[in-house]
């Protein structure tokens, strides 16, 4: 009994060149595009939606408004990215974005009760739940076009089409 192994390195070549071109990439400009597209889907949860990444609808609020702009537009012109050459951040900026997206309780300091105004009427409450409305993150569309965007990108680098 014999036993045989071959080997084909048949094709080993254009894999070395496709490796080489990979390992020198220049990765920021794929970075910056997936940024911007976290950006603006972050910016359509906030402004249309009104949803979680994972589609889950916010906690409507008291007044029956749109919550993240009700106080102004300080959240939605605080998104942004920052791309480097192997990572994207996407958030905001404003103080209180961590509030809405992973909710808080707030309580009086100095006082027995908290005091405002819902639809034009007093209110006075020990404490002001406000629920988790999260707008950043990484949805399933999200997912979808970044995987096609990327896989534009490498087909590009490996020369083997894959345009936009």
């Amino acid at each position: 009994m014999s036993v045989a192994i071959i080997v084909d390195t048949s094709g080993l070549d254009q894999l070395n060149a496709l490796t080489s071109r990979l390992s020198g990439a220049e990765t920021e400009e794929l970075m910056t595009e997936i940024g911007g597209i976290l950006e603006a889907s972050t910016r359509e949860r906030i402004s249309e939606t009104k949803t979680s990444p994972d589609g889950a609808a916010w906690a409507p609020n008291r007044a029956g408004t749109s919550i993240l702009l009700e106080s102004g537009r300080h959240l939605l012109d605080s998104i942004a990215f920052i791309a480097g050459a192997d990572q994207v951040e996407v958030g905001s900026s404003w103080e209180y974005a961590h509030v809405h997206q992973d909710g808080a309780t707030i309580t009086p300091k100095t006082a027995r009760r908290l005091v405002f105004k819902v639809g034009g009427k007093t209110v006075f409450a020990r404490s002001v739940t406000i629920p988790a409305r999260p707008f950043v993150g990484f949805s399933a569309e999200d997912r979808e076009k970044v995987e096609r965007l990327a896989t534009d990108w490498l087909g590009r680098l490996a020369g083997v089409g894959g345009g936009a």
